[in-house]
Order: C-alpha cells, then structure tokens, then sequence
C-alpha cells in the first residue's frame, strides 16, 4: 500500500532535522507524508473515468531567530533533502523578523498518542468499486421512470500517513484513511429537469452507507424537487437541513479562527465570553473520539489537542487558535493548527424524538433549506445572503418545493435566532449538526 514504511519516514525527518543544524538553523520542523488512492466516476452504468494515485511530499520550516522559511519537496533522495532545507534556510535569512515566529511552546507539545482507528483498509479492486457505484446509479434509476438521466456516481478510496518531527524532540504521525461513495441523478418531467446527489463519507468503508439505499435517497431528493416555484418576499422561520447545519457550524468557526481575529476580519473580534448562542446551545470540540474523521492526538505543528466547550450555555469560551495567531493575539494555542477536529453543534433541549418531521412540525409555517448556492458570507460584518432552495412547509407539512430565492440575514442575529437543532444529527467533513430552525430570516424570491 505505501512505498515507505514508518520507520524511513521518521529517518527522513531526522536526517532532514539534522541538516537544518548544519546550516546553523534555531528551529526547524517537517512534515513528511505519503497517499494513495483510487477513484472512479461512472455515469449511465458506463465507466467515465478511473484514477490511481500515489503521492509523496515533505515541507520544511526553518527559523533564524525570529526568521522563517519554507520550502517543499517531492524528491526524498539525501541529496534533495539537503537542497530543500538549503532553500528553507536561504528564505529564512533575507526574511523580516517576526516577533511571533516559532516553534510552539515546549509545554504545548503531545505527550501521549493513542490510536484512534482512523486509518481501515479498504482493499478493493477497481472493478469493485466500479461495481459499487454502478449499483448506486442503477438503484437512482430504478426508482422511478422520471429519472431520466445522471450525473455520474463516484467512489472514492484513499490511504495515508504521515510523521511530523521538530527540533524541540515533538515526533509523531499515524495513518489515516478516507472513502466515499456519491451519487447524483437527474430527474425530469414535462420538459423540467432538476437534479440532486447525496454521498456517504467516512474513515471505515464497513460505515458507509449502503449503495443501493444511497442511490435511491438521491433519486427521491431530484423527484421532490420537481415542480418548484418562487416565493414572494417575507419574513418567516427557516430550517437548515443538517449538512447545511454544518456549514452554520463552519462560519462560526472562520469567524472565532485566529487568523480572522488579529487581522481583525471578523464580526467577532473580542467576543471571547460573549453570549453568541441561546442558553440551551453549546458547540462542543472531541479530538479523541475513536473511529472519527476528525480525530488526532495532535494539531499539524504537534500540539496536543484537548476536548473542549467552543460555546457553553451560548457563550463564546473559546477560540481556534495556532501557535502564531495566539501570540499575535497574546494567548496560547488551542491545538487547532490545521482546523477543527471533531466539531458539534447540540441543543441541552433536543429530545430523541426531535427527528426531522418533528423539526418540520416545530417550524410550523415557514421554508425547509435543502441547497445554498454561492459564497454571499461577510466575515468582517457577519452579514449573509446566500442562493437557496428547499420545501415551502405550511402547518409543519411540505407543501411544494421552491427555487431561485435568497435567503437573508446577519450571522450574529441566526445564532441568536437559533430556536431548536433536531435530533437528525449528520457528520460533514470534521463537523456534526442536526436541522438546525432559526427563528425568522428575510426570504427574497419573484
């Protein structure tokens, strides 16, 4: 499966380390990692395209001082390795000096590397996964005669790992995998043609869903979306449908990162223990949970990463910070060089019961969110106005699907706004949410 065994990668990044003594370097840190993968894509039960790949890559930082410099390099030969931290170090002593610059914290460091089963195997052939996808395409098709044409279904399989070492002694990596099965079909009917896909995610193939029933899940979601109207303008209640509810979660997070912080590009600078969020909200970061996406002992510059409340009761606790955004901002780290791991959005008052009919019940009369378009998202003001389309439901029953309407609103008003996060949790990326009903939004249509 890999070219190179632990064992060499962790050679590598000392021989790498120790050439950056030679130059006469303060600090340095590298990463080193190698993937491989397959994905295929058919369309109509035809094969479109299958790709292999296997990559390897190494990135080294090198301090003088206060001085930084990067380079990178596909090439792991003793002699490459040599020129890659010759050019880091060239960079790093023509750079201006950065009181910021560094290696994290010694204190910072990760101790302890338990496995967290991210990494599983999935040893198949291209023509089972092939197979796969067909059987998810056939099954989008079967469902009904008015699936009448495709996008394609997809299926993905990717191996990895990776060592990143520095100069206070920090060595650590660990394998990982990620695989996916997609599928997107067109619907048609009297001329009108409307399209939707859904895809399964995750680290273990034995928790994908299964193809069949993804296939056919998509074919009812492009089959509902038939005979969509336009709304007028109003105001009215909005559920976000749980992937979108994820996206919510991500803006939160672009908002309270760092990086937006000290260059002060965020509606939420200097909101640290502020109440951002009803009482009965808390999002709540798990970077050790087994079997999960977003798991890791630690963050991309070895920092130990730790469960944590981002908002507790509603309020803004914390931050995701790394090394040089926390000094730039006077505090410490928060283990998130690299992004979030392992992110939720929950509700203190969600009853297992809170499925998606039953958040369809609460939001009454209003519009059900299944698909935003565009990036309408200002970080500096908060304010946002995305493309949509959805279900306009009356008296919590879907009445009609709608389209080509905006949804409007500020990014501090929808968190306040938030009135109930369903029990259909559903993880995206390093993210989790259910449906999540904000109590009113400006909604623009004809």
């Amino acid at each position: 499966m890999f070219e190179y065994e632990e064992s060499r990668l962790r050679e590598i990044a000392a021989a790498v380390l120790g050439f950056a003594r030679e130059f006469g370097a303060t600090d340095a840190a590298v990463d080193i990692s190698e993937n491989s993968g397959l994905s295929v894509n058919v369309r109509k039960g035809r094969i479109e395209t299958i790709e292999q790949n296997r990559d390897k890559g190494l990135g080294v930082t090198v301090y003088v001082g206060q001085r930084r410099g990067n380079a990178s390099s596909t090439d792991f030969a003793p002699s490459a390795l040599r020129e890659t931290v010759k050019a880091a170090w060239e960079i790093a002593r023509f750079t201006a000096e950065d009181p910021c610059a560094g290696l994290p914290d010694r204190d910072t460091l990760a101790t302890e590397q338990p496995d967290l089963k991210v990494f599983h195997e999935w040893p198949i052939t291209v023509d089972e996964a092939v197979a796969i996808a067909q059987r998810a395409e056939r099954a989008a098709f079967d469902t009904s005669p008015a699936i009448a044409n495709s996008d394609g279904a997809s299926v993905s399989v990717s191996h990895g790992h990776f060592i990143a070492a520095n100069s206070l002694g920090f060595v650590g990596g660990y394998r990982y995998s990620r695989h996916s099965i997609a599928c997107a079909p067109i619907a048609r009917h009297r001329g009108e043609m409307q399209r939707d896909d859904w895809y399964s995610s995750h680290c273990d193939p034995a928790r994908l869903a299964d193809p069949q029933a993804l296939g056919r899940y998509a074919a009812e979601r492009a089959l509902a979306r038939l005979g969509a109207r336009r709304l007028g303008t109003r105001r009215v209640p909005v559920l976000f449908e749980a992937p979108l509810a994820c996206g919510l979660l991500g803006h939160l997070v672009q908002a309270v990162s760092g990086g937006a912080l000290y260059r002060r590009a965020s509606f939420l600078v200097d909101a640290l223990g502020e109440k951002l969020f009803p009482e009965h909200v808390d999002v709540i970061e798990d970077p050790h949970r087994p079997g999960e996406m977003g798991s890791a002992a630690f963050d991309s510059e070895g920092v130990a990463t730790r469960r944590r409340h981002v908002v507790r009761a509603g309020v803004l606790e914390g931050y995701f910070l790394s090394t040089y955004s926390a000094r730039k901002l006077g505090m410490k780290t928060t283990g998130n060089a690299g992004g979030s791991h392992n992110l939720s959005l929950a509700s203190r008052a969600t009853q297992r019961g809170d499925t998606l009919e039953a958040m369809l019940g609460r939001l009454g009369t209003g519009l059900f969110v299944t698909d935003l378009m565009g990036q309408g998202v200002n970080y500096v003001t908060g304010d946002y106005s995305r493309g949509a389309s959805g279900f306009w439901v009356e008296n919590g029953r879907i009445q009609y699907p709608v389209e080509e309407i905006t949804i409007a609103g500020n990014l501090r008003e929808m968190f306040r706004g938030i009135a109930a996060i369903g029990a259909d949790a559903i993880t995206r990326g390093t993210k989790r949410s259910g449906s999540v009903l904000i109590g009113e939004m400006a909604v623009a249509g004809s």
